[in-house]
């Protein structure tokens, strides 16, 4: 075997020796640095340079934020910020039950299953279902530590978030009217028992925080969210009819955007029109700006005085800012994104520029305020100091931390969860030019790692991605979905395809270098089936690792994928999702893509334990029995605690907000938006100004702190 050269801060792949070497050694891992002065990763021609995109940055953030917060986004009073509330994420608890509906049995995926405190026995309609702190976990063995041990409890219902109704667009809302023209369309999983009236039908994966999702180099659990924002939709270079209007030569002129390091944007383009989250069915984006553009900004919601970001443009009346989209717009954007004369045919409708380009107005200034979401002030993030309670590689931890903490830390690199919740950010998913150490080749998004399992030494993946074993692979696809075109969400998954077609050509503009893998082909496949690979003999690529530069020929690897197990060939990508970052994971419950775990005691139950359910992917992750005993437990959520920033916890800025009004559930009476939907029940999140939630207020509270025994 060829030694290979480690690439990270944090040697993930040194990780591997550890693995076998910590019993002698006592050896534990390095620390992750301090998040602290690290920045976002920059788009390319966003601001700055002679013609940028954004023209001021201020506004820019002013346009993101409004658009984030207003509930007129949506179409029935659901805002970008519904979903991502407290601590960036999703904290209700009533009515967020969802039937599974990626379930591949399709009996179960589409219909509510009893829950684990007894609640809906005959699993026929948990659609107004209010969570008790005995609902968790959804997985639930007789001794928490042990997957051996009887099995009490399963399910394939998933804890999303409360959207919109089952509707079709009529018209967008007119001026002063808080909600879009929308016919009710039956539901039959989403309805009231009794009177069949619909209810908010609810999301099929748990809502991760947005704040430092900046780093991420893509988004949503399963990556969908691309690098490249493409102006339009989520889908980067996919989307092959994407495309923005600029004023040329007198006129509009159609034109194919490709911003790098945009996931955000491609993220955030998502929601608006999807018709569980936000949208009636058949509202496009510019509709949306068609509604919205002559509208003051948070016309309907309260703004504090003292907002850090959008006070000073706060109306007279203390509800909404003084100024329209369409003012915050011209000053956001350079003029020749808006300014262009006549209309365009979208789908059969007419639209001015603005309207047009409005999913590019969003998506970016969206962007621009997300990326101030930084938490990177926790008691983590303190100058290290020396440490010899226990040993950690380096001998320093941050100075912050208490001495629980501090053994919490260790309990965290002896349990090698680093390899997975890896640099500053705590999450492997972020942009390689954060933690990964650039090489001469390029970043490092496909990966072939010496975690292999079932008689496969190595393991081809996304980096950033992992199936852990939270539930069977048939419950959700993960990473192994596809997009709208059929083509692969996983990078993994398209370089297999590209290398059984004989190229290295992925459908996104990603390059995969075999040299620089941990483990290259070349270490274990026979000489005979392998031929160079084309990218690392481009000039200035795997310089001096050349004898690497190798790939299966396509007959080699059809014949090892068709071996059980897919022999040398071994991929992970089935049930895959990003793994997310553990910064302000106290307050940004219930956990796992599924949101089946209420507290962190029961995640780190969780991993004890080696997962829920074994599958062929679980060993590449590293997921399996811990052996830690309650004291080491309870010293590992020490640490993850002291993961909080304190400014996100009490709502300081960059972290106050407008006023949001938050459905949670059915109440008495008939809705105001249609005779067949269900009324709502709403809660009123005040406006919080800079200095943050009032010491009456106190500090946010925990998902299993809010749950009713």
């Amino acid at each position: 075997m060829k030694p290979m050269k480690s690439k990270f801060p944090i040697p993930m792949m040194a990780l591997a020796g550890l693995l076998l070497t910590s019993e002698l050694t006592h050896a534990h891992g390095v620390p992750a640095p301090s998040l602290r002065g690290i920045k976002p990763p920059k788009t390319p021609g966003l601001v700055g340079g002679e013609k940028p995109i954004i023209v001021s940055q201020k506004w820019a953030r002013i346009l993101g934020k409004a658009l984030f917060w207003d509930m007129n986004v949506g179409s029935d009073g659901t805002a970008c910020a519904t979903c991502h509330y407290h601590a960036g994420a999703d904290e209700r608890s009533r009515n967020q039950l969802n039937t599974g509906d990626l379930d591949q049995d399709r009996l179960m995926g589409f219909t509510f299953q009893p829950t684990k405190s007894g609640g809906n026995p005959d699993g026929r309609n948990n659609t107004d279902y209010q969570y008790r702190k005995s609902d968790f976990p959804f997985w639930s063995f007789q001794d928490p530590d042990n997957n051996q041990s009887p099995l009490l409890f399963s399910t394939d219902d998933i804890s999303g978030s409360s959207g919109t109704f089952m509707a079709r667009l009529q018209a967008v809302a007119p001026a002063g009217v808080d909600h879009d023209a929308c016919a009710s369309v039956p539901d039959l999983i989403y309805h009231q028992s009794g009177t069949g009236k619909n209810t908010r039908q609810v999301t099929n994966r748990n809502a991760p925080s947005v704040i430092n999702a900046a780093y991420n180099h893509r988004n949503f659990w399963d990556g969908r969210a691309n690098n490249i924002f493409n102006g339009q939709s989520p889908w980067g270079v996919r989307d092959p009819d994407a495309g923005i209007w600029i004023k040329r030569g007198g006129g509009l002129q159609k034109t194919q955007l490709r911003l790098k390091n945009a996931s955000l944007a491609s993220q955030a383009v998502g929601p608006p029109t999807n018709t569980v989250e936000m949208s009636c069915a058949q509202r496009q984006f510019p509709d949306i700006g068609q509604k919205l553009l002559d509208r003051r900004a948070l016309e309907f919601q309260e703004v504090a005085a003292d907002d850090s970001v959008l006070g000073k443009e706060r109306d007279p009346s203390g509800q909404g800012l003084g100024k329209t989209y369409r003012e915050l717009i011209r000053k956001a954007f350079a003029s020749r994104y808006w300014s262009g004369p006549g209309q365009v045919q979208i789908q059969g409708a007419s639209y001015n520029q603005m309207e047009a380009n409005f999913a590019f107005y969003f998506g970016l200034a969206v962007q621009m305020y997300e990326s101030t979401l930084i938490a990177d002030k926790t008691r983590y993030d303190t100058p290290m100091v020396p440490w010899s309670e226990l040993y950690v590689a380096g001998g320093k931890v941050p100075g912050g931390l208490t001495d629980i903490e501090r053994r919490g830390l260790v309990r965290f690199l002896d349990g090698h969860c680093q390899v997975c919740h890896a640099g500053p950010t705590f999450s492997a998913a972020v942009n390689p030019a954060i933690f990964q150490k650039q090489n001469g080749s390029g970043p490092i998004l496909v990966d072939r790692s010496a975690f292999g399992a079932n008689g496969n030494n190595y393991n081809l993946r996304d980096v950033g991605y992992a199936n852990t074993g939270v539930v069977p692979t048939s419950h959700d696809p993960g990473q192994n979905g596809t997009d709208p075109w059929g083509n692969p969400l996983s990078f993994t998954q398209q370089y297999i395809h590209a290398l059984r077609q004989g190229s290295v050509d992925l459908i996104d503009p990603v390059k995969v270098y075999t040299c620089d893998m941990e483990y290259a082909f070349e270490v274990d496949w026979p000489a005979d089936s392998l031929v160079n690979d084309p990218n690392g003999f481009q000039p200035g690529k795997c310089r001096g690792l050349r004898n690497l530069a190798k790939i299966p020929t396509p007959a080699a690897l059809a014949a090892q994928l068709a071996l059980p197990n897919q022999g040398m060939g071994f991929y992970t990508v089935e049930g895959t999702f990003k793994i997310p970052s553990l910064r302000n994971v106290e307050l940004t419950g219930p956990y796992m893509h599924n949101g089946s775990m209420k507290s962190l005691e029961e995640v780190v139950h969780f991993y004890n334990r080696g997962a829920n359910v074994a599958n062929r992917d679980i060993m590449p992750q590293l997921v399996f029995p811990q052996g830690f005993g309650p004291q080491e437990q309870s010293e590992l959520v020490a640490f993850l605690k002291a993961l909080t920033d304190e400014r996100v916890r009490w709502e300081q800025a960059p972290f106050d907000h407008p006023s949001l009004k938050l459905p949670l559930g059915t109440a008495s009476g008939t809705s105001p938006l249609d005779p067949n939907f269900a009324n709502d029940d709403f809660e009123l999140l005040p406006a919080i100004g800079k200095s943050g939630r009032s010491a009456a207020m106190g500090p946010l509270p925990s998902f299993e702190q809010d749950l009713p025994d």
